[in-house]
């Protein structure tokens, strides 16, 4: 028998799924908490059961993960550098990029093209090399990004040869990834991307170090954002393509598990909650590119909005003292209780103190050194790393250390940021754990933060747990009902009227003389592991019928073994501005031709060769073509002759199913 193994990594866990390929069929399915330090622990864990002793039927596996959609959402990545080429257009040489391009680390450098693929001014080899070695022991890949880049990529090319000459390090170009002009954009991509590669090359290495444990020896896959599938080995050079990874795999396992009508596919995990609309059992793509978190990236995908709210969401108050949840994700106290019992004793002893500072009820925890350099980080903060060696501390025994915490917060945001540190703190599942709706991990811990977060807002714990809950149901309520007017051109953030009626049918106000109500059409999927805890409360809200199937919680896992290989090349034809004949711009060159009929040729031929090779390479098998062409003209006045011809976009797309391992 031929048998599929299905894997997800999320930001609390890890899903494993097995399913008998041929008759798509689920043979076994299990779950492992997700081991940040080290993932191989959590997959391990998640495949000992459901592989048994058939490791060696199986002929494919694949995986889907939440890890870049949750790093780009919480600012987790690894430290880039982004090179920027003929930016002197859109940048001020002096400004601070930081906030643009999300990271400290850049360069603008002389060079870029045209709108016609012209060289604008000669690319500045020497500068390129310097800002190459200056920020090499800082980071840990590079960002390449040419002006007009995707008109001609010969600078990016050549600057991309220098970072593999100078550094070996990874290194990703602007044109690999769009073919789209907008050059702030695709800059962000091209650096979100080259943040994402060494997070998505452990989880690979990690996966594969287990298959080999087990004797498993067939093709890994990866799921894409779109839903469709990868070779390991082309997701590790292009990590961006796999935001909303995990989400596409949820509404994929939720068209599998018979989502062929209309619907809202609702995926809740730990970090995000992420919200795509079937119609007909079909998702919608969104061609203007995935927007995570407060980024627009250049990546097409399923259309889903992603919210940064979860189970292991933190739980904060504002400075109003009212309840907050998100976007930030922490370790629940129940789980850390689970494997450091001496957190209890603190948060006991904090419940009992008069006064409590912002930070009482959290904690921080080690997760991994090999980024952090103790030598450039200030003496107090690298004493406090030496200590978290052994075990978590609690952050208010962290400022003590620290004597004037204000004085290191960007550092330690910083380690937090680059998943250095981790925090711990109260979340919706440590209330859940209170509530007795939830029963995975230590549930006297849950109670103790429950009391020193209820001290803090003057609440009795169980009625802080269960406002959370609230909470949490009326927040995922109103992110469906956003998400559906959004897609009927309603912009509710905009809104006051809208948002204020929404509020009311959501959390109504009995003392109002106006009551409103919603009703949702489509019913709600319900995806994920904490949405029995949740979801019939939302369903009540939105007066809808909340779906949630079988196998639920590995959803995702599922998806990642039931889609297939799909790989768009698009190419673009122009005429030549001041001169005859036209221009084809593909993803690797610009070439002139004569005509437009050899233009046009060309341009077909060359996006068949790429679209083909490309398959190949992300594992693809069983390949057919297809062409798609769009010729755009403008008209011209009566007597003035035939349409002027404006251009041509030409796609190829190459379908085929994963490369199985031979029996």
């Amino acid at each position: 028998m031929a048998l599929a193994l299905g894997i997800d990594t999320g930001g609390t866990y890890t899903d494993a799924v097995l399913v008998d390929y041929a008759a798509n069929q689920i043979l076994a399915c299990d779950k492992a908490l997700t081991t940040h330090y080290d993932l191989a622990i959590g997959i391990r864990e998640a495949m000992s059961s459901v592989l048994g002793t058939r490791a060696d039927e199986v002929c494919l596996v694949s995986i889907s993960t939440t890890l870049a959609t949750n790093a780009i959402v919480e600012g987790n990545g690894a430290p880039v550098c982004s090179l920027l080429i003929g930016y002197d257009q859109v940048f001020d040489s002096k400004a601070d990029l930081t906030s643009v391009l999300g990271t400290p680390y850049y360069a603008l450098i002389d060079g870029g093209h045209e709108s016609n693929g012209e060289e604008r001014s000669p690319l500045d080899v020497a500068a390129a090399s310097k800002a190459i070695l200056e920020h090499a022991r800082h980071v840990a890949g590079y960002a390449v990004s040419g002006y007009f880049g995707t008109r001609n990529p010969a600078h990016e090319l050549a600057v991309r040869d220098l970072v593999r000459e100078l550094t070996g390090k990874p290194v990703t170009c602007g044109h690999e990834l769009t073919n789209q002009l907008d050059a702030v954009r695709r800059s962000v991509t091209a650096t979100l991307n080259a943040s994402l590669v060494p997070l998505l090359r452990d989880l690979i290495a990690s996966v594969q170090n287990e298959l080999e444990r087990y004797g498993v020896h067939a093709p890994l896959m990866v799921v894409k954002g779109d839903g469709s599938l990868v070779s390991a080995a082309f997701a590790e050079q292009r990590p961006i393509e796999t935001v909303l990874s995990g989400p596409a795999a949820s509404v994929v396992g939720a068209q599998h598990m018979g989502g062929s009508g209309s619907a809202v596919v609702v995926d809740m995990g730990g970090t995000t909650t992420d919200i795509a609309v079937l119609q007909a059992g079909r998702p919608h793509l969104n061609k203007e590119g995935a927007q995570v978190g407060h980024w627009r990236t250049m990546v097409e995908a399923i259309d889903v909005h992603t919210v940064g709210l979860g189970g292991d969401s933190r739980v904060w108050l504002d400075s109003e003292n009212d309840l907050q949840i998100g976007p930030r994700r922490v370790i629940p106290l129940s789980l850390l209780g689970k494997d450091y019992p001496h957190i209890k004793i603190e948060l006991d002893e904090q419940a009992a103190c008069q006064r409590l500072g912002p930070d009482a009820g959290e904690f921080l925890l080690l997760q991994r050194s090999d980024w952090a350099d103790p030598s450039e980080l200030p003496t107090p903060l690298a004493e406090l790393l030496r200590v978290l060696r052994d075990g978590p501390r609690s952050v208010t025994w962290a400022n003590k250390l620290l004597q004037h915490p204000e004085l290191y917060a960007r550092y330690l945001e910083r380690l937090e940021r680059t998943g250095i540190v981790a925090r711990s703190g109260f979340t919706p599942s440590d209330a859940a754990h209170c509530l007795g709706l939830y029963q995975a991990w230590d549930v006297e811990t849950a109670r103790s933060g429950a009391a020193v977060l209820g001290r803090r807002c003057k609440m009795d714990p169980l009625q802080l747990c269960q406002a959370i809950r609230q909470h949490t149901s009326r927040l995922i309520a109103a992110q469906i009902v956003a998400k559906l007017l959004h897609d009927e051109g309603i912009n509710g953030e905009h809104d006051m009227l809208q948002d204020a009626l929404v509020r009311r049918a959501l959390a109504p106000d009995n003392s109002s003389q106006v009551q409103c109500a919603l009703t949702l059409t489509p019913d709600i999927v319900a995806i994920g592991a904490p949405v029995s805890t949740y979801f019939p409360m939302v369903g009540e809200l939105l007066h809808s019928r909340v779906n949630i199937p079988a196998y639920t919680g590995v959803a995702n896992a599922i998806g990642a073994v039931v889609g297939g290989v799909v790989m768009p090349v698009r190419m673009l034809v122009l005429p030549e501005q001041e001169s005859a004949g036209y221009r084809v711009h593909t993803p690797n060159e610009m070439r002139h031709l004569e005509s437009l009929g050899a233009a046009l040729e060309y341009a077909e031929d060359q996006g068949r060769a790429l679209a083909l090779a490309l398959a190949r390479q992300a594992g693809a098998e069983d390949i057919r073509l297809q062409v798609q062409r769009q010729d755009h003209k403008a008209p011209v006045g009566d007597g003035w002759g035939d349409d002027l011809y404006i251009g041509t976009d030409l796609t190829v797309t190459a379908i085929g199913r994963p490369r199985l391992a031979e029996e």
